[in-house]
């Protein structure tokens, strides 16, 4: 995967930001395995490992190699993105067969810290929410960082600000040989709509078929199948990625569950909040229903 060649792969594909199944604060090795096995056989690009879906930062290092050695082992021919906040973990992250490099965003010096990222490998920065963890880069810096050789694109998660996705859209178009990679998961057919042409996605981890489908629908100017993929997606998303908004990754967790993905008991997240049973019972409701109206 080379800096600007990585930019035709991602042209309309989906990345499933994964998440870690755990039992408690043991990984679920098992599930784990079950999962990855399952994702190779859907219609993805690539996965996303370590990214903050997969709570990257807060795994250890052992933890982190092993996600990164099963996805790599069951993804051979596929793009794999890792998440990283410094140049150790970038240097971690290619020693494991990582393809590129997910930017964990930072305030301070942030332009060096990109290009210190992408002499290990082609980096998609990341504007996130600074409720999540996220910095609110300006302008100038977004240019400048955007500028960079080695920065094929930038992931967008605003989580619910269209005035900011639509500012950023705009920087975007400026720098023609990067790749607008939408985040959004609670607007994500219309981000499309607004250039995003690629998507790099928590909720891509479960219903992973419809938000192919999706894209394909968008990349082909197939109107009605976008719309009414936009619809379901919408309906899924209001349920799991809703306050307290760390619990998604639990929901994401219980959908594959629900699909039969990974085991029932292997939907712990230890860094997030925890969530009541009806919780669990809405999510296997929102799922069924997006199926049904497939």
């Amino acid at each position: 995967m080379t800096t600007r060649g990585a930019l035709p792969e991602l042209e309309w594909a989906l990345i499933p930001a994964v998440p870690v199944p755990f039992r408690g604060t043991t990984l679920a090795r098992d599930a784990q395995h079950a999962y990855a096995q399952w994702m190779a056989r859907q219609p993805v690009a690539g996965v996303a490992v370590w990214a903050h879906t997969g709570r990257g930062p807060h795994l250890s290092a052992d933890q982190r190699r092993d996600v990164l050695a099963v996805w790599r082992a069951a993804l051979p021919g596929k793009v794999l993105i890792a998440g990283v906040n410094s140049a150790a973990m970038a240097r971690e992250a290619r020693h494991g067969g990582a393809d590129g490099l997910l930017a964990f965003p930072r305030r301070d010096e942030a332009v060096a810290y990109h290009a210190e990222l992408a002499r290990e490998g082609p980096v998609i920065a990341f504007y996130l929410y600074e409720a999540a963890g996220g910095v609110g880069y300006d302008d100038a810096t977004l240019h400048q960082i955007l500028g960079l050789p080695g920065v094929i694109g930038i992931k967008v998660a605003t989580l619910d600000s269209v005035m900011t996705f639509q500012r950023i859209a705009a920087i975007v178009r400026e720098h023609p040989n990067t790749v607008l990679i939408t985040g959004e998961d609670r607007f994500l057919g219309y981000s499309l709509m607004m250039g995003a042409r690629a998507a790099l996605i928590g909720m891509g981890a479960a219903l992973t078929d419809l938000q192919a489908d999706l894209l394909t629908a968008r990349a082909a100017e197939n109107h009605h199948a976008f719309l009414r993929l936009s619809t379901q997606l919408d309906g899924f998303s209001q349920t799991t990625f809703r306050d307290p908004m760390e619990g998604y990754i639990r929901r994401m967790l219980w959908t594959l569950a629900c699909e039969g993905v990974i085991p029932e008991d292997a939907c712990d997240d230890p860094w997030g909040p925890p969530l009541p049973a009806a919780e669990r019972e809405a999510v296997c409701r929102a799922v069924r229903e997006a199926r049904r109206l497939r």
